[in-house]
Parts: C-alpha cells; structure tokens; sequence
C-alpha cells in the first residue's frame, strides 16, 4: 500500500481508489475522493542552478540527470523571443503533463488549480451540458465513453466509441482534453454541433445537441409487471449503495420472480461501492475481486461482507452494453463468476485499472493509475471488457424508435424461467 494521508472513514477504506471511465462529465454527477499529501509542488525544493552549469539536487533514489531539463529551461530563460509569454508556473505546470503524458496512460492526468476546480465542480452537483462521459483514447482521440441516459447526448444519438473529430467548427485534434470539455459545456438551450467519426460509417456524421441541466439519478427502480423489477444503476458514487439498498429493500421480504440490474452506461466510480452492492446480491465472503498493484506483496483481494440485507434466491439478470465499464464490469464480473446470474447484452468497455487522486498544496491534482484489477476467476478486463452470457444488440434503428431490445429481452428471459 502506499503511504498517503487517508481522509475516507474507516469502514471507507478504499474510498480513494476509484475505478471509472471518465476524465470528465460533460454536466452530471460521478464519485470522486482525493487524498492529500505534504508534497511541495516547488520544483526548486529539488534542484538548484550552480555557477557554469546545472547541479541536480536529487534524492539518492533517481538516477535520471535532470541537467537537460534546466539547460532547456535556462535557454527559454535568457533567450526565448517574448520574454512577456515566460509563465514560470505555466512552465512547470506544461512539464508536468508532458511527464504524466509520456506514460502513455490515459488514466493518469495532472490538472492544474482551474482545471481541477472544474473537474471537482463538474462531480459535486447539477450543471449544464450534454451528458455524456468523454475520455483520451490510447491513440490521442478524444472520444465518447458513453451518454448518460435521457441525456440530450443520448436522445441526439451519441454513441459508446464515437470519435469526437470537430466541435462546432473546430478540429477536436487541436485541442485538450480539457478545452474540448470547456467548448462542448454552455448554457442551457444553446446548441453545439458535433463532428463524430463511427465505426460502421465511412462518412463523418454531424449531430448538433441542445444543451441542458444534466441530473443523474444514482440508482432507479421500476416495476415491470409479471413479477419482474428492474434497478438501473447510473454510477457508483458515494451514496449508490444506500439507494440500491433501498431499492431492493420490499424485494427481501416478497421475492420477485426475477431482477434485471442495468450497468449499461454507467462509466463507474468507486471501488468500494461496487463491493457493496456486490455484497447485497451475492453470499457473504466470496471474492468480489483481485487488485494486482506493482509490488505483488500489496496485491489483495476484496471479499463480500455480511452487513445489510442479501437478495440471494431472485433468478437475476444483468444488462451491460460498451458504455459499461469500470466498477459497472467489476459488478458484472463477479457476478458471472459465481453464477449468480445471467449477463445480457454487448461486450462492455475494458477498463481494468483503478486509479487515486491526490490534491496537491497549490490547488493542483494528479490522478494516476495506482492498479489493475481481475475478476474473481481471474479474468483481466483491461482492454479486453466482459462477455455477456447472452448477446443481444440494440441496433441504431431500434433506439430511434424508442425500442429497447436488451431490456425486451431480459423481460422474456426472466418470465420464462
């Protein structure tokens, strides 16, 4: 385990891992914790200019001359054209990222303070936007990890995997992560058009959404009739567990003839939610999964816990699509594993790593990826994603009519067990 302050209570314990999708949400709602630490970000607490060179002050442990660094530095210093667009700190805060940026990981970001102001205001309450999750992909693009559902990205068909080539008039190329979120986000009734790139066509498809205040329900429960109930879980956030409790609370006293789980879309948060929500439809002290960090002796696995009420015996079935990632396939992992019921739907996402966050002394962050994760059985989802038991698609068609061919499909599965 690493050394770090913890602030999450004890029965929290990895509150500050969390497992998800998203870099940012484009209006909505996601679980996110930091953890703090006495770093200083004052790169010269380290290094310092000597007279006719560079002496590199570096703790014994890193062998990496750090000389080039500050002769480039010291070039730019005395020589750079517009000494007016010398920005020590911009400076620092660009060879920071271009350090996180080498890793080739994704998941791994520093923020500066206004970037990470923005990301904390974009998980801690209601805003304006799209809907949907965005991500890096491996190869730079930016694109859509999936729309949150009744979303206005979701209703003006924005799909799982969709590239995200211009905004409005823009090459989405010529632009962070970051500045890509601050053009899609606007206020409430203007439009935005998206230039996507998708898979099946060979043509770039222009899809112009209407921006509006995004609220996601945690957790949703509706009856189906014939005795089946179904629970959407749109995240996994900090109050997820409670409301999927509560959800399923009059299903522990009269049983239903089945229960359909819906992950699809639902791009993950914390680790520890997916462990408890595991823990209320599967026995007590079963694994629910492996987490393989990079020193094998803090590898562990989290196991099922006795607390709370259980729903054992409801023949159960659970929707997952490529929207489904993170804590929504750790979820569907472990229950696949144990058998504890029928996955239905598209292969999900492959996200198999967890990630902390840690807020660093000047207002800046890092979030950077800390660990993989496996299913009970073993199974790496990194990049990879979940089977389903059972393939069932929803074509484009059916969605622009309002069909929903998975759910369909669970309904008849479950009415005839």
């Amino acid at each position: 385990m690493r050394n770090s302050a913890r602030i999450d209570p004890p029965m929290k314990i990895f509150k500050k891992f969390f497992v998800v999708i998203v870099i940012f949400i484009l209006g909505g709602a996601a679980g996110w914790q930091a953890t703090t630490r006495g770093w200083s970000s004052d790169i010269s607490n380290f290094f310092v200019g000597g007279e006719g060179g560079v002496e590199t002050k570096l703790p014994p442990e890193y062998s990496v001359d750090m000389g080039l660094f500050w002769t480039v530095w010291h070039s730019l210093e005395d020589f750079y054209v517009d000494e007016s667009a010398l920005d020590r700190k911009k400076m620092t805060y660009g060879a920071i990222k271009g350090m996180t940026d080498a890793l080739g990981d994704p998941y791994t970001v520093f923020m500066n303070p206004s970037e990470t102001e923005e990301f904390t205001q974009n998980i801690e309450g209601e805003f304006e936007g799209i809907g949907a999750r965005l991500e890096v992909d491996d190869d730079g693009s930016i694109i859509v990890s999936s729309p949150l559902k009744d979303s206005p990205a979701e209703k003006a068909g924005l799909f799982p995997k969709d590239i995200i080539y211009k905004i409005d008039n823009e090459y989405a190329s010529d632009l962070t992560l970051f500045e890509a979120i601050m053009k899609i986000r606007g206020e409430i009734g203007t439009p935005v058009t998206l230039t996507i790139l998708r898979k099946d066509n060979e043509d770039p498809i222009e899809i112009t959404i209407i921006r509006a205040k995004i609220e996601i329900e945690s957790v949703e429960k509706k009856d189906m009739g014939n005795g089946i109930v179904y629970v959407g879980i749109n995240q996994f956030s900090d109050d997820t567990s409670t409301e999927f409790a509560n959800a399923i609370s009059d299903l522990v006293l009269n049983e239903p003839k089945g229960l359909i789980i819906d992950l699809r879309y639902n791009g993950g948060g914390y680790l520890d939610i997916a462990v408890e929500i595991l823990s209320q439809i599967l026995e007590s002290d079963l694994p629910a999964v492996s987490i393989q960090r990079r020193n094998l002796s803090d590898n562990e696995t989290l196991y099922t816990d006795s607390r709370g009420k259980k729903l054992l015996k409801t023949p159960l079935v659970v929707l997952v699509n490529d929207g489904s990632a993170s804590a929504s396939e750790i979820v569907a992992g472990a229950v696949q594993d144990h058998k504890r019921g029928i996955l239905m739907g598209t292969q999900t996402f492959g996200k198999g790593s967890v990630q902390e966050v840690e807020m660093l002394e000047d207002g800046s962050s890092l979030r950077f990826t800390i660990a993989k994760w496996l299913t009970p059985n073993g199974r790496l989802a990194d990049h990879i994603g979940i089977t389903p038991d059972i393939i069932v698609e929803n074509y484009e068609d059916d969605i622009k009519a309002g069909v929903d061919r998975q759910l369909d499909e669970a309904v008849k599965y479950l009415k005839n067990l």
